[in-house]
C-alpha cells in the first residue's frame, strides 16, 4: 500500500540517482530497492525504473546540449546499436530472475576504479579521439552487447561504457558522460517498450521517480561540464567503491 510519505522519497532518492547516473553510473542500485522496499516485485520495480531513466537521460542529454557538449552521429550509431541488444536483455530480464551477477559486476568494478587510478597518463597527441573506421565499428559491436545487459538490469553498466569510451575512443570525461547519456536514452526505449508490453510498469511511481531522475541529470549534466574532467574521475572513483561494496556485502 502506498503512504503519502513515499511520493517525496521517491523524488528524493531519483535526485540523487540522476546526479550520480549522469556523472559516473549505479544509480540504478539505489533505486530498484527502493522500489522493491515499496512493494513492488523485481520485475516490476526493473520495468519502473525505466520509465525515470529514459526521462533523466533525456533531460541529461538536453542539459549537455545547452553547454555545446554532443557528439552526434556517434552517439547515434552506438544508441542504435544498443537498442537490438536491448530488446533481447528486456525479455531475458522478464523470464529469467536472478542476481548472481552481483559479486562479478563488483569485482568489475573495483577493475574499473584500479585502471583509471593507475593507469599511464596519455600524451597530449594520443587523446585524439577515434569515433571512425574500425573503432566506431567496434564501439558499435561492443555496445550491442552493452544493450543486452542494459535491458536485462542495467545496474553499473555506466562505468563500464565510461571505461570503453574513454580508453578504446580516447574522449574526455565529459564527452564521455554525454555519449553515455545520448546511448542510454536510444536504448532504454526499447527496453521500457518491452516491460510495458509485459506489463511490468508502474507508471505512476515511474513518473514520481523520474522527477527526482530529471532533475538531478539536468543539474549534474551542466554541472559536470563547468567542473570538468577532474570532478568527473574523483566522483566516478567514488562511486564505484561504494556500488562494489554494497554490491558485494550486501547483494
Amino acid at each position: 500500500m502506498e503512504e503519502w510519505y513515499h511520493y517525496p522519497l521517491l523524488v528524493a532518492v531519483g535526485f540523487a540517482v540522476g546526479f550520480i547516473n549522469t556523472v559516473a553510473g549505479g544509480g540504478s542500485l539505489l533505486s530498484l530497492p527502493t522500489l522493491i522496499f515499496l512493494g513492488l516485485p523485481a520485475p516490476v520495480a526493473n520495468g519502473t525504473n525505466r520509465v525515470a531513466i529514459v526521462i533523466q537521460t533525456a533531460l541529461a542529454t538536453a542539459g549537455f546540449k545547452s553547454k555545446g557538449i554532443s557528439t552526434y552521429p556517434f552517439n547515434v550509431y552506438l544508441g542504435i546499436s544498443a537498442f537490438f541488444g536491448s530488446i533481447l536483455g528486456a525479455y531475458i530480464a522478464i523470464d529469467v530472475e536472478g542476481e548472481t551477477f552481483n559479486r562479478i559486476l563488483a569485482i568489475i568494478m573495483v577493475a574499473v576504479v584500479l585502471i583509471i587510478i593507475f593507469k599511464p597518463k596519455m600524451r597530449l597527441e594520443e587523446m585524439q579521439e577515434r569515433l571512425t573506421g574500425k573503432y566506431l565499428w567496434l564501439s558499435i559491436v561492443v555496445f550491442f552487447f552493452f544493450g543486452i545487459y542494459g535491458g536485462f538490469i542495467n545496474a553499473g553498466l555506466g562505468f563500464l561504457m565510461m571505461l570503453f569510451l574513454h580508453f578504446v575512443n580516447r574522449m574526455n570525461l565529459v564527452r564521455v558522460n554525454a555519449t553515455k547519456v545520448a546511448v542510454v536514452f536510444i536504448y532504454m526505449l526499447s527496453a521500457l517498450a518491452v516491460f510495458a508490453f509485459n506489463d511490468k510498469v508502474n507508471w505512476k511511481l515511474g513518473f514520481i521517480l523520474a522527477i527526482g531522475n530529471g532533475t538531478g541529470a539536468w543539474v549534474a549534466s551542466r554541472f559536470s561540464v563547468k567542473k570538468g574532467d577532474g570532478f568527473i574521475k574523483t566522483f566516478l572513483i567514488v562511486a564505484v567503491i561504494v556500488m562494489a561494496i554494497k554490491l558485494w556485502f550486501f547483494g
